[in-house]
């Protein structure tokens, strides 16, 4: 190689500068990449954040969107019992008026208890105790007059029958009717809690991808630089790697002529029969390898 070259001040001077600048450049990058790597950490913790409330807005719209289906269903059998209770209503309406017209008609405010009581004591009485004729004859007629009584009272316990069926199958009806207007507004309810905690999350969302912006901004600069920053780094290793394949070349020969002359010392003082320190005996040995 050109001796000019090689002692050459400005090559040295670049050389030196050139490490400098290359050892700067990788510190450089390495904390570009940490910064790099520290939003990558918050922008995956963000997106995970984000994963886990799409997946609960999934599920919590398919909750809202079950009870609706039910709501709707719901009302619809509601609708049907407040009909039925309306048709209950009125047939225990006309009921009513039916015992109402009857006992007016038969003029009836005994209870069948009472007649059938006054009937065996009559009868009782004609058997068993001696009277007139005209007596007995009046008490025979009294008796039939209440037995047609009693009838007329069978005959209003088979309204009261009615009366007693109708109102139970309308309190059943109503009953029915409630329970189902109280489980609509349960799962109405139920659906609208759903669909709030839904807007929660996605204004949550929302908020977490606000965030993310200026993230991803930052994130996508860093990892320009940093490809900027590798291009450079790759044209000052090259140039660096260059300049030490030239210098190695004298740094070598002063090396050896550095431990020659070393030698030479050791030489001296095995000459004169002075005591050889450590360093003596491997610089003399180094040569000799």
């Amino acid at each position: 190689m050109d001796q000019s070259v090689i002692e050459s001040p400005e090559l040295r001077i670049e050389f030196n500068q050139k490490k400098k600048d290359l050892s700067a450049l990788r510190s450089q990058l390495y904390n570009i990449n940490q910064e790099k790597e520290t939003i990558f950490r918050s922008l995956k913790s963000m997106r995970d954040k984000t994963k886990s409330r799409t997946s609960q807005i999934k599920k919590l719209k398919e909750e809202r969107d079950e009870f609706t289906k039910q709501v709707k269903i719901l009302k619809g059998e509601r609708e049907q019992l407040n009909l039925a209770v309306k048709e209950k209503a009125s047939a225990k309406k006309e009921v009513e008026e039916k015992k109402q017209e009857f006992t007016q008609k038969h003029h009836i405010h005994e209870s069948p208890s009472q007649i059938k009581s006054q009937i065996d004591r009559l009868e009782r009485k004609i058997e068993t105790e001696v009277m007139p004729f005209e007596k007995e004859k009046q008490l025979t007629k009294t008796i039939k007059e209440l037995k047609a009584k009693y009838k007329d009272l069978q005959q209003l316990g088979n309204v009261w029958k009615e009366i007693n069926t109708t109102s139970a199958d309308y309190s059943e009806q109503r009953r029915k009717a409630e329970e189902s207007h109280h489980l609509v507004q349960e799962k109405a309810k139920a659906s609208q809690e759903k669909h709030e905690q839904i807007n929660k999350l996605f204004e949550e969302v929302k908020k977490i991808r606000e965030e993310e912006k200026p993230l991803v901004e930052k994130y996508q600069q860093l990892k320009s630089q940093l490809e900027e920053g590798r291009i450079k780094l790759d044209e000052l290793s090259a140039r660096v790697t260059e300049l030490a394949k030239i210098f190695h070349e004298e740094e070598e020969k002063s090396y050896k002529s550095k431990a020659q002359d070393r030698v030479t010392e050791v030489q001296d003082k095995i000459k004169k029969g002075k005591k050889l320190s450590t360093e003596d005996i491997l610089a003399f040995q180094a040569l000799n390898d």
